[in-house]
């Protein structure tokens, strides 16, 4: 991201409206998109809806909480969780 000159970008009356707010600061303005949720940008979310998934496969497949929770690296309280959602 580069830094621009507000006056360059905003008409006058707007820079005047934004100057009686905040004057000589460096102002963060995010994109207009809609918000996005946790994990979406990094593909996060999906590696857990994954391996989520997963778990709750292998666990009808036989596995036991505590084989799951060793395979996985999480508690027995996380699979749990992840199972009787």
């Amino acid at each position: 991201m580069r830094y621009r000159n507000a006056s360059d970008i905003f008409p006058d009356e707007l820079l005047k409206e934004i100057q009686k707010y905040s004057t000589g600061e460096l102002i963060y303005i995010p994109e207009k998109s809609e918000k996005k949720q946790w994990g979406e940008r990094s593909g996060a979310r999906d590696y857990y809806v994954k391996r989520n998934a997963e778990i709750r496969r292998k666990y009808r497949e036989g596995k036991t909480i505590m084989e799951l929770a060793e395979e996985y690296g999480l508690s027995r309280d996380t699979i749990r969780r992840i199972l009787y959602r």
